[in-house]
């Protein structure tokens, strides 16, 4: 089949459980639909802007080598 399209592997869901947090309250705080956030948490996103990333680091209190990853 052939490599994925990246190795990028976001956390998203582990720092919303840790944080008590709905996908649907973040999406409000953050100013993005939860759809989007959907796509970033299950790994579909294509690219995330810096000003998303800066509103999900604020919203969940952590910084972008939390949410992100990238696998070996």
């Amino acid at each position: 089949m052939g490599e994925p399209a990246h190795r990028v592997v976001c956390h998203l869901d582990d720092l919303l459980e840790a944080r008590g947090m709905t996908l649907v309250a973040l999406a409000e705080q953050v100013g993005v639909t939860p759809v989007n956030l959907s796509v970033l948490k299950n790994n579909r996103a294509k690219a995330i802007r810096y000003s998303t990333l800066t509103a999900l680091c604020d919203a969940l209190g952590c910084q972008p080598g939390d949410l992100f990853t990238v696998q070996r």
